[in-house]
């Protein structure tokens, strides 16, 4: 590869014999360009200004890096507004809002305001990223990828373009195995429905991964992994089609129209989901429509968080000699809802293992549901916060306080709620749980 860029690792190679750190790719001299550098900004205040697509992007690397990040903006998108464990203020940026930060983002659609805090960053001593002007901030962010312990990072003077390009042939190489490798062409227009795991980016498929670097144009949920994001070119389209827990979100029949116009205008779409497409992740309504509509559509199998979320937990939701049977049920709808499509007096007879999704705001009128059905209230119950990611969090308790344990411990989703002997089950002990006498 040719022209002026840079790689990075987090710990450069040493020469055995000089003891020194060694180049891992060198190009042309470079010139007045920026310096790459890793900081470590973990436990350290990141401010972002503006609450759109650039910041989305960027929320997943700042986060994975341990920043305690604060988000200044009037409108966010719903992904922004729910991503958890950041701070958010929903108002103008004013000056003073660097205060005690270590890394900064102007990324608002105001020219004059990402001007200020740039200004406000300079003074400071605080280097700053400008999303508009990459070239008016202090610092820019590289098209980098992350594969197997490796940080590889892309600058190619200020040509985001050029970067992304380099960098989607060197993870293409990558999870090739072979260095030599080089990019397909262009993916035909079309749609792909990509399951992309239960949050860590890593678990997202080879081929999932695959078609998001061709993307043209990706709709991405809440719960996609929002590292990926960060590693899309600078000319992908990013559609926010974030549903936010009895909140704010797109339209179904608006991300379905999305898909359809943008293929027909002769992009390739993904559509980026947690977990798996076709486990309550409406990909067949998708799929249908886009067929409907004469578009061709691809579906990429995903890691699916009822099973990833409890195993990273150490609970397998299965066991020999133990249960038989798990069930994975929407907690989208009360028990009692003419809607609901759930028997949960079947539920509450059976032995095995029990999986609730969305179920963390109703979660005491499923388990008296259970309760009520004949359900021992002995029963362990398991919930998993963030499951796979590097705010995971369990909490244990049983069946009859188990609404009461999740309000104490602030349980917020996404969660995961596992019921039966195997939520019992320590994987640092090694103990296996058991059914109740």
């Amino acid at each position: 590869m040719s022209g002026r860029y840079r790689l990075s690792m987090p710990h450069p190679p040493r020469d055995p014999a000089a003891g020194e750190p060694v180049t891992a790719v060198s190009g042309e001299p470079d010139g007045p360009d920026h310096y790459l550098v890793g900081l470590d900004l973990r436990g350290r205040r990141v401010v972002a200004v503006g609450g759109g697509s650039v910041v989305t992007r960027r929320l997943g690397a700042l986060a994975a890096a341990g920043a305690q990040i604060e988000v200044i903006a009037i409108d966010p998108t719903p992904t922004v507004e729910s991503f958890p464990g950041i701070t958010l203020q929903r108002r103008a940026y004013r000056d003073g809002d660097l205060s005690g930060a270590w890394y900064a983002l102007a990324c608002t659609d105001d020219p004059e305001v990402n001007a200020a805090v740039v200004a406000e960053a300079d003074r400071r001593r605080i280097f700053c990223v400008r999303a508009d002007i990459a070239r008016a901030g202090s610092a820019v962010t590289p098209a980098s990828i992350r594969h197997d312990g490796l940080t590889v990072g892309v600058l190619a003077d200020g040509d985001h373009r050029r970067s992304a390009r380099v960098r989607n042939e060197i993870s293409s190489a990558l999870l090739d195995g072979d260095l030599s490798a080089v990019p397909t062409a262009p993916h035909a227009p079309g749609v792909a429905l990509v399951g992309g795991g239960p949050g860590d980016p890593d678990l997202i498929t080879v081929r999932g991964r695959r078609l998001l670097a061709q993307a043209d144009v990706v709709v991405a949920d809440r719960l996609a992994p929002a590292q990926l994001l960060a590693e899309l070119g600078p000319t992908v389209t990013i559609i926010d089609a974030a549903k936010v827990p009895y909140g704010r979100a797109m339209a179904q029949e608006a991300i379905n129209d999305a898909l359809i116009e943008h293929a027909r205008a002769g992009r390739f779409v993904v559509r980026l989901k947690g977990g798996d497409p076709y486990v309550y992740g409406r990909g067949f309504e998708e799929l249908a429509a886009c067929v409907a509509a004469g578009v061709p559509v691809t579906v990429v199998p995903g890691i699916s968080s009822a099973i990833a979320a409890p195993a990273s937990a150490g609970i397998p939701v299965t066991h020999r000699g133990i249960t038989h049977e798990v069930i994975i049920v929407s907690g989208h709808l009360a028990p009692d809802h003419p809607d609901s499509l759930v028997d949960w007096s079947a539920l509450g007879r059976m032995r095995g293992t029990v999986v609730l999704m969305m179920a963390v705001e109703r979660l005491e009128l499923f388990t008296d549901a259970l309760i009520a059905a004949g359900r021992d209230p002995r029963t362990p119950v398991a919930i998993i916060e963030n499951g796979s990611m590097p705010g995971q969090r369990r909490t244990d308790t049983v069946l009859a306080q188990a609404g009461r344990a999740a309000g104490d411990a602030g349980v917020r989703p996404p969660a995961i709620v596992v019921i039966g002997a195997v939520a019992g089950f320590d994987a640092r002990t090694g103990s296996v749980g058991s059914s109740p006498a």
